[in-house]
């Protein structure tokens, strides 16, 4: 009788492992999150595996727009768009406003150019640094812009934005405490070995911003990625497809399964 217990005991402890694993494999990878009185949506990644990609033109040769558009192309593929998201700023014709590599080909130069404005009203692109989110062979990465045309990583894609959130485990000293600059906003961060993008559901300034993903979520590096009419998310499984004011965005940036 004794071993008759602890055999149904172990098949008990075995089926409870296997279910959890089971649910951790099929686990959504994005889900509400709040942080000290605001609500956000984040998406976390296996840094290393996950299949990240960028997608700007469709195949004829016009940007996407709409993350529905890029779903299908997906699909057409033999993919599935787990959820996706903007990939960065853009200019009026959808264009990205900087370095953009898409499947190791450059299809946009890095950006360089400085705004002559004072810093409270300069564009968000402009506030230094700004900074390269990208994918090489050994995985997700965000360097400042300078320093990444100086190592000039091989990336089969990337996507320039900014300003740069956090450095190295620190915040970017422009952003002010308490500011009144607040609008919606999304960005990536790099998180050990986690890639961890995050909108916000409401307004928030960069400084907040920043610090969700220093102090919760833990990231050593984190980049800006759009704002305002520009945030959007793509998720099936959370009822998102959001669409942008501008009339469309630019690079989008989705997980394919």
């Amino acid at each position: 009788m004794t071993s008759l217990r602890h055999g149904l005991l172990a098949a008990a402890t075995l089926l409870a492992a296997t279910i959890l694993h089971l649910q951790a494999a099929h686990a959504e990878p994005c889900a509400p999150q709040s942080f000290e009185g605001s609500d956000y949506i984040v998406c976390t990644v296996d840094a290393g595996k996950a299949d990240l990609r960028l997608f700007w033109k469709n195949e004829n040769g016009e940007p996407h727009r709409y993350f529905s558009s890029v779903a299908g192309a997906v699909e057409a593929g033999g993919g599935h768009l787990v959820f996706a998201l903007n990939a960065g700023m853009y200019r009026q014709d959808f264009s990205p406003m900087g370095l953009y590599i898409e499947n190791g080909k450059e299809l946009r130069p890095a950006n360089r150019a400085k705004a002559n404005a004072a810093v409270g009203s300069l564009p968000n692109f402009y506030k230094k640094p700004n900074g390269v989110f990208f994918l090489d062979g050994e995985g997700a990465k965000i360097l400042p812009t300078d320093e990444f045309l100086n190592r000039r990583p091989a990336a089969r894609f990337a996507t320039q934005s900014g300003p740069m959130l956090v450095i190295s485990g620190a915040l970017n000293p422009i952003f002010i405490p308490g500011s009144t600059d607040r609008t919606r906003r999304g960005g990536v961060g790099i998180c050990g070995g986690s890639v961890r993008f995050a909108i916000s559901e409401g307004d928030v300034n960069f400084h907040d911003f920043a610090r969700l993903f220093r102090d919760q979520l833990q990231c050593q590096d984190a980049l800006f990625l759009d704002g305002g009419h520009g945030v959007g998310l793509y998720d099936p499984a959370l009822g998102r497809d959001d669409r942008s004011w501008h009339g469309g965005y630019g690079p989008i940036l989705g997980l394919v399964e």
